[in-house]
């Protein structure tokens, strides 16, 4: 909308079905968001408002609650969803914190999606070849493109902790800083926007697919987790004496005990089963483990005061809000319901059957389908209206017949 109408509160309203529109642009029946599609709020956060610094033409972006025209947030809204979640830990006196970790990919264009995406040449005139990992002059020949992204960042306020170069051929990864769980997946939606406006001003393409290239390492976005005493700030996983609490116990089972059923909360799309179908660093699992990347619950190494638990399900495509609404939720259902983990596993370890989880968008949308429990965090409507969106989603990608199929099928008998 004009500066002129924002800044004289005119109301900008969005019809109710477009929170459930597919990527392909679709929408499933309007039985899924109300037989009338009749309209919500669009109610700006004043606290994320913000001049995009990358546009020659003054513009600003407003992130905005989804609230019913009667009152109240939508049911529908991924964001509303997460604040429910937080005010639920509120009632308890106590308060999550989290980080994300982003992985993403930095190609050249591609203007042909039946050919493989290609690292962009640097300016060294090469491109390269997959032995960066970690390198410390890994991105120079990237360097005008992160040179602009963090000099946006700072203008958005958006502080970063680590940026690295990944395992993937021209893969990275930003580590954001902890806190708010609102305000970080504010921050992993803006910086994810950001990314690709900065990309394309440089002629260059970035990719938040959980697997864009084939035997190559996948992208992640690992979500860390404490929870702190509204009274005080103590982190509630450790006592006095540095131990872990009963609470930390309990925030793992609750975990272990979602995970599955928001398998397709975390892995939204059919790509996202190629990231978790070759499992190194990728894991496909319920287990949990100090500081062993095999497991999808992880406690890294840290003191007391940092203690926390990292779930490595979802992948870079998951949206920040679902993501972290659903992992808060999986932890708040432990502690009310004082669930007990497993015993924690280390080493290489076979997984359990009674941990393993979902391995197409299939099975975990047929999971999701039949859990009451998603059904009794997150509402018979979200969930309902999910499902359809996501079906519509996994039809459409069942419709095409793939390279592979006619290069290795069409010659059998």
């Amino acid at each position: 909308m004009t500066a002129e109408g924002f800044l004289e509160g005119r109301r900008l309203q969005l019809a109710r079905g477009v929170l459930l529109q597919c990527i392909m642009g679709g929408y499933p029946p309007a039985r899924f968001y109300g037989s009338d599609d009749g309209d919500l709020a669009l109610v700006a956060d004043p606290q994320q408002i913000h001049r995009l610094p990358w546009s020659q033409q003054p513009r600003a972006l407003a992130i905005c609650d989804a609230d019913e025209l009667a009152g109240g947030s939508s049911s529908l809204s991924t964001r509303g969803q997460l604040k429910a979640v937080m005010a639920r830990y509120a009632a308890r006196g106590l308060a999550p914190v989290v980080a994300t970790e982003l992985e993403f990919f930095v190609f050249a264009p591609n203007t042909d999606p039946t050919q493989p995406f290609q690292p962009p040449v640097g300016l060294d005139g090469r491109r390269e070849d997959g032995h960066s990992a970690f390198s410390v002059s890994s991105n120079n020949g990237l360097r005008p493109f992160f040179n602009e992204v963090y000099a946006c960042m700072a203008a958005l306020g958006l502080p970063r902790d680590t940026f690295m170069h990944e395992m993937g051929v021209s893969q990275f990864e930003i580590n954001l800083l902890h806190g708010d769980p609102l305000l970080l997946a504010d921050q992993t939606f803006l910086f994810k926007h950001l990314l690709k406006e900065v990309a394309l001003k440089h002629g260059l393409t970035v990719v938040c697919m959980a697997k864009p290239l084939a035997k190559t390492p996948g992208s992640s976005m690992h979500i860390h987790q404490s929870v702190v005493e509204i009274d005080g700030g103590k982190n509630a996983f450790s006592d006095a004496a540095g131990e872990p609490t009963a609470m930390f116990r309990h925030f793992i089972g609750g975990q272990q005990a979602c995970m599955a059923d928001f398998t397709a909360l975390f892995a939204p799309n059919v790509n996202s089963y190629q990231r978790l179908c070759h499992p190194y660093a990728s894991p496909n699992n319920a287990c949990w483990s100090h500081d062993n990347r095999a497991a999808g619950l992880r406690i890294p190494a840290s003191s007391p005061v940092a203690r926390r638990v990292e779930n490595r399900l979802p992948g870079a495509d998951a949206n920040p809000y679902l993501a972290i609404a659903a992992s808060l939720a999986a932890g708040l259902y432990g502690i009310e319901h004082q669930l007990e983990p497993t015993p924690a596993i280390q080493g290489e370890f076979e997984v359990p059957d009674a941990l393993s989880l979902p391995c197409t968008l299939h099975a975990a949308l047929e999971r999701l389908k039949r859990s009451q429990l998603a059904r009794e965090l997150f509402g018979n409507e979200f969930i309902e209206g999910y499902l359809a969106s996501k079906t519509m989603e996994l039809t459409s990608f069942l419709d095409e017949i793939s390279p592979w199929e006619r290069r290795v099928l069409a010659a059998q008998a």
